[in-house]
């Protein structure tokens, strides 16, 4: 039988204290809709990609609405949360009879006028289709509770961060809402969280012991009809239920899936510290002494600047500016301002820039020098990494500088320098250089703990340190939450 299935939704990860608000203009700017989605999204890995896969594959009738994806920025406004979810809500309704609806959320959206973004929508969904079924696909990294799904019926998060399974995830909650259609029967869903709050930079998958917890999660799967994702939460959204989650759909009912969700949730909670002590954090002139003391033999040396949330911070750069490591590249640099002189000046000038470092006090304020230009342009590509692979991205007026030895790829729109692209679209390619800038969490892992030497990852006063304590929460009960509580409770 085939069923009218509708997919909808959007994408922001919120650092709550980022000046910079994400208005409608931008989600306007930044969406798909109808037709547009299947053109732009069919055979990528993305949660579209992989719905669209599936409903492809079981002959069921798509009927896309909408999706945006602005990507990890600051907060939204109010308006913008409203806009998004009356272009759901009402391109839901205007499309005729469905049969069943698969959403995608981030999980960790924040604007001022809510406690709880995707809880928000998926609530105003149901409300104007109360006995349709549907189901959610979320980002590893959302702040969700078992509010955030009472009115879902599933709900699966991406399993790996980086986040290479994308697609899988959006398969995932398309096929468990085809079964609920199929067998005429929802899956238990339960929610439980090991009150823990961890910076993005231990987050990553394949670091221990989360790692070992996650493989339990994949065992329980294996002998049992369940799905188990496992959430890192994100800690700089300021919202009450920020910390990380443990999630389970069981088909063997909602007791099922209460206890598994919980037997998870344990593990992680007894292993709190070690999970919160993963790896080693440098500052800036720590970094810079080792990367002097040890070169990269034949790999570059990554430098990750990982409390940079806009993509602009300037502390590391400066510090290379001063000294002498080799052929540096500081890859998707974020200043438009500077994109759009170096386009009118055009290839060959030098110009006096003041670069980056302008969205925030905290990213170290501007760079003021001379910069050769050696590409002026505006540039789209689509990505060749695993992570979203083969969607489009589009930088706007993008900019190859060259300063002493460093060379910078300043792009106009937010991007994520996690792979080979930002070398390879101007013909280069990472193993050219000594040193490569990186301003990423996760998602650089996946490409370069291979292609690099070493990885050092760098905390510098930015607005995404790598230590909690210094986020400025008001939501969040930080009394009920490790490390500001030595034993929390697990709770729903």
């Amino acid at each position: 039988m085939g069923y009218r299935i509708a997919f909808a939704g959007f994408m922001l990860e919120s650092v709550t204290a980022v000046p910079v608000i994400s208005t409608k203009a931008d989600f306007e700017n930044r969406l798909a809709c109808g037709q547009e989605i299947v053109e732009r999204f069919r055979g990528t890995n993305t949660v579209a990609g992989g719905c669209l896969k599936v409903l492809e594959e079981e002959k069921m009738t798509v009927v896309p609405i909408v999706q945006a994806l602005i990507g990890a920025l600051g907060p939204a406004s109010d308006e913008a949360i409203e806009f998004m979810t009356r272009e759901i809500v009402g391109g839901l309704k205007s499309t005729g009879d469905l049969d069943g609806i698969v959403l995608f959320l981030h999980g960790a959206c924040w604007a001022p006028g809510y406690e709880d973004v995707e809880r928000h929508v998926l609530d105003r969904v149901r409300e104007a289709f109360p006995e349709i079924p549907m189901t959610v696909a979320l980002d590893y990294h959302g702040n969700v509770d078992s509010k955030s799904f009472r009115n879902v019926d599933a709900a699966v998060a991406y399993r790996h961060s980086p986040h290479i399974d994308m697609g899988e995830t959006g398969e995932r909650a398309t096929k468990a809402l085809l079964r609920i259609l199929k067998e005429g029967r929802k899956p238990g869903l339960a929610v439980a969280k090991p009150g823990i709050v961890i910076p993005s930079i231990l987050s990553a998958t394949k670091l221990e012991p989360l790692a070992s917890v996650i493989a339990e999660a994949r065992a329980i799967e294996a002998a049992n009809d369940c799905d188990i994702s496992v959430m890192a939460g994100f800690s700089y959204a300021d919202s009450p239920n920020t910390g990380m989650a443990v999630v389970c759909v069981d088909w063997d009912g909602q007791a099922a899936a209460e206890e598994k969700a919980l037997r998870i949730a344990k593990r992680l909670h007894d292993l709190r510290r070690e999970i919160s002590n993963a790896i080693p954090i440098y500052n800036v002139e720590t970094a810079l002494a080792d990367l002097e003391a040890r070169p990269g033999a034949q790999k570059p040396v990554v430098l990750l600047e990982h409390a940079d949330r806009m993509n602009d911070s300037t502390h590391l750069l400066k510090a290379l500016l001063t000294r002498d490591v080799g052929r540096v590249n500081v890859p998707f640099l974020f200043c438009p301002e500077t994109a759009a002189q170096a386009v009118e000046e055009g290839e060959g000038a030098e110009i006096r820039v003041r670069l980056a470092g302008r969205t925030s006090p905290e990213t170290g304020g501007p760079v003021e020098t001379t910069a050769r230009i050696l590409w002026a342009g505006p540039k789209s590509y689509r990505i060749t990494g695993k992570m979203q692979h083969g969607a489009p991205v589009d930088l706007g007026n993008t900019a190859l500088l060259q300063i002493g030895n460093i060379r910078i790829s300043v792009v106009s729109q937010f991007a994520f320098a996690i792979d080979g692209d930002p070398f390879y679209i101007f013909g280069e390619k990472p193993e050219d250089y000594d040193v490569i800038l990186l301003r990423s969490k996760t998602h650089f892992r996946d490409f370069y703990e291979p292609a690099a030497d070493r990885i050092l990852v760098v905390d510098t006063p930015d607005l995404g340190p790598a230590d909690v304590n210094l986020i400025p929460y008001r939501q969040l009960d930080k009394s009920r939450v490790y490390p500001w509580c030595e034993s929390p409770e697990i709770t729903r």
